[in-house]
């Protein structure tokens, strides 16, 4: 009898972890679903002036042909922004830690 106890007390403790984590991810993407991210199709001055200096600005990635445009991320300290040429096309969270899953796009 103990030992099943054991393992029913362990798949409890398991499974309430695993909701705590769900809910604060829950809570996470309902809290940025308000913030004031940069909204699609803002130009790369109009970005920096709302929100100064990104932290880090990558360098572009594709611009090889008319197909694949060049994107550029910008990284703040709580969100990326990517750009299709001068354009934001997404704005992003951060990963709040190295578990959790995403980042996922923000919709305005």
């Amino acid at each position: 009898m103990k030992p099943i106890l054991l393992v029913l007390a362990c798949t409890l403790a398991f499974t309430s972890t695993l909701a705590h984590s769900d809910t604060l991810l829950i809570e996470r993407t309902q809290v940025a679903q308000g913030k004031d991210l940069p909204k699609r199709g803002s130009s790369m001055a109009q970005v920096e002036a709302r929100f100064g200096a990104p932290q880090q600005k990558h360098p572009a990635v594709g611009g090889g042909s008319r197909n694949t445009p060049p994107i550029t991320r910008w990284q703040y300290e709580t969100f990326s922004v990517y750009f299709e040429n001068s354009h934001v096309v997404n704005a992003v969270l951060t990963k709040a830690s190295p578990l959790e899953i995403g980042p996922a796009p923000v919709h305005p």
